[in-house]
């Protein structure tokens, strides 16, 4: 099992996704959560099924699909959630989900 000096995944549960909202990279998620980038990427495959920076990559794409769903135009959807650009989004979400942004929006 984990050894007793490192956080417990659901401390862990909590703590990584809420740094990753801020804005904190892969790196200093793991630094401030007191684990090597490698140990915190089998620690989130554990407790979400995929890596840190996939999981940065979800939250995100959960950000731009909440402004989407709100009326928020996918041009500044896209800047607003931290994309590049429009197209940006588009090809992250069809990597990430199989299908477009406004394909996941619900009616």
């Amino acid at each position: 099992g984990p050894s007793p000096d490192l956080p417990d995944l659901p401390d862990l549960a909590d703590a990584v996704p809420a740094l990753l909202r801020r804005g904190c990279s892969v790196r200093e998620v793991a630094r401030e959560v007191g684990l090597s980038e490698r140990q915190l990427h089998r620690r989130c495959l554990h407790a979400f099924g995929y890596g840190a920076k996939t999981l940065d990559r979800v939250l995100r794409m959960r950000r731009a699909l909440a402004l989407a769903e709100g009326g928020t135009p996918l041009s500044e959807t896209a800047v607003r959630a931290g994309y590049a650009d429009q197209a940006h989004l588009a090809r992250e979400v069809r990597s990430l989900a199989g299908t477009s942004l406004t394909g996941l929006i619900r009616p």
